[in-house]
């Protein structure tokens, strides 16, 4: 008899877990489809040398070649005033493998563009 009711609350703290995971894995896969992919550039905050140069994105400055001395000007115009190392950096970071800009050398200098 003991058996058995070890059994069925066993099985109904499986069933519990179960729910929780469930649960769990729901917001693991609502977030994953919220995150930024390749590219994208849905619910950004555009604060900080980082989201001026999203917002150069969204306004499609990156379809020709850029230097990060054409991206400090112009996030100059826009009210972001940042120092050009500062920006280099921001560019860098979003010219990753996974990220919405592609960076080459040109004339020994580094020119960013939008990824494809």
């Amino acid at each position: 008899m003991e058996k058995e009711i070890d059994i069925k609350s066993l099985l109904e703290k499986l069933d519990e877990h179960e729910v929780r995971i469930q649960a769990i894995e729901g917001l693991l896969i609502e977030k994953k489809n919220a995150t930024m992919k390749k590219g994208e550039l849905n619910n950004v905050n555009y604060s900080g040398p980082k989201g001026g140069i999203l917002l150069l994105i969204k306004k499609e400055y990156f379809e020709s070649m850029r230097t990060a001395e054409d991206v400090k000007n112009e996030l100059d115009k826009d009210g972001y005033h940042y120092q050009k190392r500062v920006i280099q950096t921001a560019l860098n970071r979003l010219s990753n493998i996974k990220g919405p800009l592609v960076k080459f050398e040109e004339n020994g200098k580094k020119v960013y563009a939008k990824r494809k």
